[in-house]
C-alpha cells in the first residue's frame, strides 16, 4: 500500500463505524414502524424511541467525514459517483432531515394521534436512508458509475438487482444490530418484557440477514462476476469468514442472553462485510479509474491524513465519554421515571477496572499499529489479510475498553 490509499482506508473505517452505530439508529426506528400490537408495542415502541436520545446526531459525523474525505481525497472519483447516484443519495439525505426532524417534534405531541405520526414518519426515513445507501453502495461495487460527470444512467445505476439486493441487506443488518443493542439496553435497565421482545427480534433479524445476505452472493455470482470471484477468494474470503463465524457466535451469545458481547461481535460481522468489499474491489475505484488514479495530488492527501490524525486525537475521546455516559444511564432520566426516582436508583453498571482497562487499551492500540502497518506498508496480498482483521478487531477491542460492563447479578431468593 501506499500513500494514496491511506485517506480511503480511513473512509472505510469511518463507515464501518456509521454502519454499526448509525445503522443501528435506523434500526431503531424500523422496531418502532413492527412493534407490533401486542400489550408491550407501546414499551417497546418507547425505548426504541429513548435509545436515540443520546447518540443520532454524533453518529452521523462518520458520514460527515467519509464525504468529505472522499470528496477532498479522490475528486475525480467522489464527482462521479455523487452526479451519477444523485438520486438515491438526494433520497437518503431527505430521509436524513425528515428523520431528525419527526425525532425532535415528537417531543412536542400532545396527543396519541400526533406521537403516532412522527413516530411513522420517523420509521418510514429510518428505512428509507440506509436502503438508498445500500443502493448507492450497489451502484459503484456493480460497476455501474462510470468516470465523469453524470456519464452513469440515473436510473438503473442504482435501480438493478445488485443494488436493490444491498439496500434490503443493509436495512436488515440495520435492524438486525438496533435489536441486539436494544435487547442489551433493557437487560441492563431491568425491563424484562422489552428484552424478550428484542432478544426473539434480534434472532429473527440475524437470521434473515444471514440468508439476504447469502442470496446476496448469488445475486452478484450472476451480475458481477469479477466481484464475486474476488469476495471468494483470497482476503475477500477471510473477511467473509471473519463476518460468518462471528455472525454465528452473535446468535449463540443470543441464545444465552449474554447480550453486552453480542454487541461486539455482531458489529464484527457487519463491518467484515465491509472489508470483504472493500478487498474485493481494490484496486479498482470506478471502472477504469484505479485508487493511485483517483487520488488527489502528494500535498493533499498528506493534509487530510494529518487533520484526521488530530481530529481523532478529540474526537474518539469525546465520543468514549459519550458512550460511557449512555451506557452508565447518566445523561438523563429514563422513560417513566421521575428525577427523584432515578437519582435514589443505586448504579446498576460500574466501570471497568482500571488494570483491565488499561490491558484492553493497550490491546486496541497494539492491533491499529499492526493493522495500519499490514495494509500501507506490506505489499503482499496475505499481509492485507491480516491487516484488515487487525483493524477491525482494534474498533471492537477499543469499545470494550471504553464502555462500562454488567457487574456480576447478586442472587435471588431466600438462602
Amino acid at each position: 500500500m501506499h500513500l494514496y490509499t491511506v485517506p480511503l482506508i480511513f473512509a472505510l473505517i469511518s463507515l464501518v463505524f456509521y454502519v454499526v452505530l448509525a445503522g443501528a439508529d435506523f434500526g431503531a426506528g424500523f422496531w418502532q414502524l413492527f412493534a407490533g400490537r401486542g400489550s408491550h408495542a407501546d414499551e417497546i415502541r418507547e425505548h426504541a424511541h429513548a435509545s436515540n436520545a443520546p447518540v443520532w446526531e454524533a453518529n452521523h459525523v462518520w458520514l460527515i467525514y467519509l464525504l468529505v474525505v472522499v470528496w477532498t481525497a479522490y475528486p475525480t472519483a467522489f464527482s462521479s459517483i455523487v452526479s451519477t447516484l444523485s438520486i438515491p443519495l438526494f433520497i437518503a439525505a431527505i430521509g436524513i432531515i425528515f428523520r431528525g426532524a419527526a425525532y425532535a417534534l415528537r417531543s412536542g405531541t400532545r396527543t396519541r394521534r400526533e406521537t403516532r405520526f412522527f413516530d411513522t414518519a420517523f420509521s418510514v426515513a429510518s428505512i428509507l436512508t440506509p436502503f438508498a445507501l445500500g443502493t448507492v453502495i450497489g451502484g459503484i461495487a456493480s460497476g455501474r458509475v462510470p468516470v465523469g460527470n453524470a456519464q452513469g444512467h440515473p436510473w438503473s445505476s442504482w435501480l438493478n438487482e445488485t443494488s436493490i439486493m444491498i439496500g434490503v441487506l443493509a436495512v436488515m443488518l440495520s435492524a438486525y444490530l438496533a435489536a441486539v443493542y436494544l435487547a442489551a439496553d433493557a437487560t441492563r435497565h431491568g425491563h424484562t418484557d422489552v428484552s424478550r421482545a428484542f432478544h426473539v427480534r434480534a434472532l429473527g433479524s440475524g437470521l434473515v440477514a444471514g440468508i439476504v445476505a447469502a442470496v446476496g452472493l448469488i445475486v452478484i455470482h450472476h451480475d458481477i462476476r469479477p466481484l464475486f470471484d474476488n469476495l471468494t477468494s483470497g482476503g475477500g474470503l477471510v473477511a467473509l469468514i471473519i463476518s460468518v463465524v462471528a455472525g454465528v457466535i452473535t446468535l449463540g451469545l443470543l441464545l444465552q442472553r449474554r447480550y453486552e458481547w453480542s454487541r461486539y461481535t455482531g458489529a464484527l460481522a457487519v463491518a467484515a462485510i465491509i472489508a470483504a468489499w472493500a478487498v474485493a474491489q481494490s484496486p479498482q475505484f470506478l471502472p477504469g479509474l484505479t485508487v493511485h488514479e483517483a487520488a488527489a495530488p502528494h500535498d493533499t492527501l498528506v493534509a487530510v491524513i494529518i487533520a484526521t490524525i488530530g481530529g481523532a486525537i478529540i474526537l474518539f475521546p469525546s465520543l468514549a465519554i459519550l458512550f460511557t455516559l449512555t451506557l452508565r444511564g447518566q445523561l438523563g432520566v429514563e422513560h417513566g421515571e421521575t428525577a427523584a426516582e432515578a437519582g435514589a436508583q443505586p448504579p446498576s453498571i460500574r466501570a471497568l477496572a482500571p488494570g483491565r482497562e488499561g490491558l484492553l487499551a493497550r490491546v486496541a492500540i497494539a492491533l491499529f499499529i499492526a493493522g495500519f502497518g499490514f495494509l500501507t506498508v506490506a505489499n503482499a496480498g496475505w499481509a492485507h489479510a491480516i491487516g484488515a482483521p487487525c483493524l477491525l478487531l482494534c474498533v471492537i477491542v477499543g469499545f470494550r475498553a471504553a464502555v462500562p460492563i454488567q457487574p456480576p447479578e447478586e442472587p435471588t431468593g431466600v438462602a
